[in-house]
């Protein structure tokens, strides 16, 4: 209903039908949901006076303007202006400060010069001025970038100032609480509003939020978590495996030995509340703050694991990074004996090994444990060339995403890109894009590969690269709806291949056909189901 208020083209008579604009429209937080209709009004009558009409529409809904990172929107109109996939010669902003609030007033400038430079004019509809390159637009909009960058920063300390104030009283601060927790909203009289589900926040500035227990059975899971940690000295990652094979996942998803790890240092499981430990403000680099700056507040919620418990898990951590400050020569020495005892080395075999680093210190300190491995010069059993390929798969994604964005772009379709997570949205279609690692079984002479889900899966498409043996170089493509990762990954071999839903294809061209013709339903079908929905309403007229 939001979306259908933004008027994506306006229509006027063909004798005012002169120049092109696109229009930009952002919010930053879900409160604001009427904040777009209200931006793309006033865009509009700014449009219908100067005889416009708005063909594109580029929007970001609840994202900040302190940078471009996760704005698809700004991304988006950027790379399109840059490449050159625009029909239009104006874009229309609200005001300064939703083209951003940069805390850099350069880059603010930096953008809108890139649009500039291509042609294309920037108009902000509800300021007094007009954005015509005169001496006092120039200053009068540097004024306006540094004020918006300025609101943010106050606002920030107002914020953070206010958190620590309600942090000390023993209101939770923040979003989703960890595992086997609950979010309870209470109103100014202490009187409980029910439990907040994932993704709802509080409206009134009077409420409050606490921490209530959660489902039995997933304080039973924390319970047994670190009664194996504490009880049955198993590590992390071994309690992890046991979890994931038991069936017992964390909110839909498997565990992970981070998971595990976080878990069992978060003393909200015997009711104490901390906040500031960390702190990332105006999105700049987090940072670890200064223990006399962390705000604690003990016996703020309802405890669900016995604080003896939880004590003895928290020695046998610090135990662990004792030997931090110890030098590199010494824990490599360490390191040996500890291979000459075992006869192999893994993360699990240093963190349950008593008077030996923990393997996030290795991490740390020499960049991975495969570089601390090589110091002392052990070669494990287990291939890593799918790290050290990383960037090779990264590279490939990039420039098939840019290939396939920039045919649809010229064949007439609105394509969006999200260079942060690599999608193409072409009107209701979401194209993601994923790398089939190659892996060969010991069993078996055939092949199989392995498709990573990610955290970032919207329904649709999903163009998949296979590589050869080595994974190094593409062996072809295949492409697949979103819906056939159902797990964290997708394993397949030549075989099954079909099972799955994958289509293969020699070039990129296939690819991009086949895209071209799904698109080409759904638009026929769109055009059926309004047929069908205006046929009763004609024949009452």
């Amino acid at each position: 209903m939001i979306n259908a208020l933004v008027p994506h083209k306006i229509s006027l008579p063909k004798a005012q039908r002169t120049l092109g604009a696109a229009q930009y429209v952002r919010m930053s937080t879900d409160h604001q949901r009427y904040s777009i209709e209200n931006q793309a009004a006033v865009i509009a009558a700014y449009a219908q006076v100067r005889g416009l009409e708005i063909v594109r529409t580029y929007r970001d809904e609840g994202e900040s303007g302190l940078g471009i990172k996760n704005r698809p929107g700004l991304t988006g109109l950027i790379a399109d202006v840059r490449q050159g996939r625009v029909n239009f010669n104006h874009i229309l902003i609200y005001d300064v400060s939703r083209w951003g609030r940069f805390q850099d007033i350069d880059e603010s400038a930096h953008y809108e010069f890139l649009c500039r430079e291509a042609g294309i004019a920037v108009s902000y509809c509800a300021e007094q001025f007009e954005n015509d390159g005169s001496l006092i637009s120039g200053i009068v909009k540097n004024i306006k970038r540094v004020m918006a960058a300025e609101y943010s920063r106050e606002l920030g300390v107002k914020v953070h100032t206010g958190a620590c104030h309600l942090s000390r009283l023993g209101f939770r601060q923040g979003g989703h609480p960890c595992f086997g927790l609950r979010r309870e909203l209470i109103d100014e009289s202490g009187r409980s509003r029910g439990i907040m589900e994932s993704g709802q926040w509080k409206s009134l500035q009077t409420d409050r939020v606490i921490l209530r227990p959660g489902p039995e059975h997933e304080i039973e899971t924390v319970r047994s978590i670190f009664d194996r940690f504490v009880k049955g000295h198993l590590t992390e990652t071994k309690i992890a495996r046991e979890l994931n094979l038991g069936g017992a996942l964390n909110q839909g998803r498997p565990w992970t030995f981070c998971k595990i790890h976080y878990l069992l240092q978060n003393d909200n499981y015997i009711g104490t509340n901390r906040y500031n430990r960390h702190s990332c403000r105006l999105r700049t680099v987090r940072k670890e703050n200064p223990p006399a700056d962390w705000i604690k507040k003990e016996g703020a919620f309802e405890p669900i694991v016995d604080k003896t418990i939880f004590a003895k898990a928290q020695q046998i951590l610090d135990d662990r990074r004792h030997c931090w400050g110890v030098s590199d020569e010494e824990m490599l020495k360490r390191l040996r004996v500890l291979l000459h005892r075992r006869g192999r080395l893994s993360r699990d075999v240093i963190n349950e090994t008593q008077g030996i680093p923990s393997s996030v210190a290795y991490l740390t300190r020499f960049g991975s444990l495969r570089a601390a491995y090589r110091l002392i010069g052990y070669t494990p059993k287990r291939k890593y060339e799918y790290v050290e390929s990383r960037t090779v798969r990264r590279d490939m994604i990039k420039a098939l995403v840019l290939k396939v964005a920039g045919a649809l772009a010229k064949s007439g379709e609105d394509v969006r890109v999200d260079q942060v997570h690599q999608i193409l949205r072409v009107h209701a279609i979401a194209i993601s894009f994923r790398v089939a690692r190659s892996r060969r079984a010991c069993r078996t002479k055939n092949p199989s590969w392995v498709v990573i889900r990610g955290r970032q899966l919207p329904p649709g498409l999903v163009v998949v690269i296979r590589l050869k043996e080595g994974n190094r170089e593409i062996r072809d493509y295949l492409v697949m709806p979103a819906s056939g990762i159902v797990g964290r990954d997708l394993r397949f071999s030549e075989r099954n291949r079909e099972r799955f839903g994958l289509q293969r294809y020699g070039t990129t061209g296939g690819i991009i056909e086949t895209i071209k013709r799904r698109l080409s339903n759904l638009t026929r079908l769109a055009r059926q189901a309004r047929i069908t929905l205006d046929g009763p309403q004609l024949a009452e007229v």
